[in-house]
């Protein structure tokens, strides 16, 4: 576990040796805070119309203003996560290190989680700057928080299968802007095939619709804590994590 640790703590460091890592963070921030103002100037005019004589029934801060937005949020994992994912071993076999990595004491598993723990930990690090969002929301107004933890956890699930999946892709080649490219196509991929099974009738269609990653995630943003949900993700992970052992080892051989 410590060689984990130790792995995870270099992979984290890297990212903010270079400015990705301060770019990332930032960005993310950014849009967050664009859309977080959006949705609140929504909710505040919803509130007012009922205040004025609208529709009798109670607002609901977490379905009026924040499932849409942290359903937004999707959006901009979507383009960030590659962003962090496409250096994780596209630039070890660039520089060389790669093969100093695979001669070492670390077995693959090591390595790898390791490396996904760094990119998850750096993905939490941004989600964690939109908790000041959050927090002034429950100062100011009366959220439910378990709806919230939810669709957190959803977002975490939802990041870690784009991270396991960036792993996999960016082990399989040295240029750090095709493993982006590449990741990004996949992600869109497995968000948009859900398309496929609102036309399709029969196994194709009901395959399309669960293979879609972002359909999973649509309960978690309405605060359901779903199993089937969460054993596509963790499975999902998994499953990615599993291809790019196989890659590594591979990589190991051919050294």
């Amino acid at each position: 576990m410590s060689n984990i640790l130790a792995i995870a703590q270099k992979e984290l460091k890297s990212y903010f040796a270079s400015p990705i890592g301060y770019i990332v963070i930032g960005m993310f921030s950014l849009l967050y805070g664009f859309f977080y103002f959006v949705m609140l100037q929504y909710f505040m005019r919803v509130s007012m119309q009922q205040m004025m004589g609208g529709p009798q029934s109670s607002v609901n801060i977490n379905e009026v203003m924040l499932r849409p937005m942290l359903q937004n949020v999707t959006v901009i994992v979507l383009f960030v996560l590659p962003m962090v994912t496409m250096r994780t071993y596209s630039e070890e076999k660039r520089s060389g290190t790669i093969e100093l990595l695979l001669t070492s004491p670390l077995t693959d598993f090591q390595i790898i989680m390791g490396k996904f723990l760094g990119a998850l930990t750096l993905y939490a690090a941004m989600l964690g700057v939109t908790l000041i969002h959050l927090a002034i929301l429950f100062i100011y107004g009366n959220p439910e928080w378990k709806p919230l933890v939810t669709a957190y956890l959803g977002l975490l699930l939802l990041g870690s299968c784009f991270i396991s999946m960036g792993l996999f892709i960016s082990s399989l080649t040295k240029n750090q802007v095709v493993a982006g490219v590449v990741t990004f196509g996949m992600a869109l991929l497995l968000w948009v095939i859900s398309w496929l099974g609102s036309f399709q009738t029969g196994t194709i269609g009901t395959l399309a619709t669960y293979l879609s990653l972002i359909d999973h995630f649509d309960d978690f943003s309405k605060g359901i804590l779903d199993t089937t949900h969460l054993a596509y993700y963790l499975s999902f992970v998994t499953f990615a994590l599993f291809l790019t052992a196989r890659s590594v080892d591979s990589e190991r051989w051919r050294g």
